[in-house]
């Protein structure tokens, strides 16, 4: 079993994403490595409750129409380009991912290095198969499967807070730029003693 989200197979496939798919709110794009990189930093009760809430605000109506990647976000049918179009399905902008993939995994590369990789010009290699497996929260064998790109056998497991993390990131991808922001507030709030 693959365990992939519709909304990725359809990149897989090379194929647009149905509008009931995409990402719900564009706006919403610019809060969401911030709430992962503090989402991480979170003990694992609160973290639950944050991925509970996420889960349970409302699915509401679309406002604005499905983002129009722009050209530099359109990738070649390739390794790299399946793998950033599955990170654009968690409604990461290109300096959000660079953020996201630190967050998790601790590798930083310019934004425009993640873009080098889609486009093909930089190669995914086994350990950067790994980070992307941590943030999509896909096995890394699958993407091995998908991508054609060895892995070791064997690959360090991931840790239960970037485990939750990818979680997150995928749930808050349909909500509204107003609950990504609700979402993100009670990340940064202290518990109350």
């Amino acid at each position: 079993m693959l365990r992939l989200h519709a909304a990725d197979l359809f990149v897989i496939a090379g194929l647009a994403i149905p509008d009931e798919l995409a990402p719900l709110d564009a706006r919403a794009r610019d809060l969401v490595a911030g709430l992962v990189q503090d989402a991480v930093g979170l003990p694992l009760e609160r973290r639950r409750r944050l991925l509970q809430l996420a889960r349970t605000l409302p699915q509401e109506s679309r406002t604005e129409p499905v983002r129009t990647p722009q050209v530099y976000e359109q990738f070649e049918r390739g390794p790299g380009g399946v793998l950033l179009g599955m990170v654009g399905n968690r409604n990461l902008s290109w300096s959000g991912i660079a953020r996201t993939f630190v967050s998790l995994t601790g590798r930083y590369w310019a934004a425009s290095t993640y873009g080098a990789v889609g486009n093909g010009r930089k190669e995914v290699t086994p350990d950067l198969l790994a980070d992307f497996a941590t943030v999509l929260g896909v096995p890394v064998d699958t993407l091995s499967v998908l991508t054609g790109v060895d892995v070791p056998d064997g690959p360090p497991p991931q840790s239960p807070a970037a485990v939750d993390a990818a979680g997150l990131l995928w749930d808050v991808r349909r909500l509204t730029v107003d609950q990504v922001r609700q979402v993100a507030e009670a990340a940064r709030v202290a518990p109350r003693a």
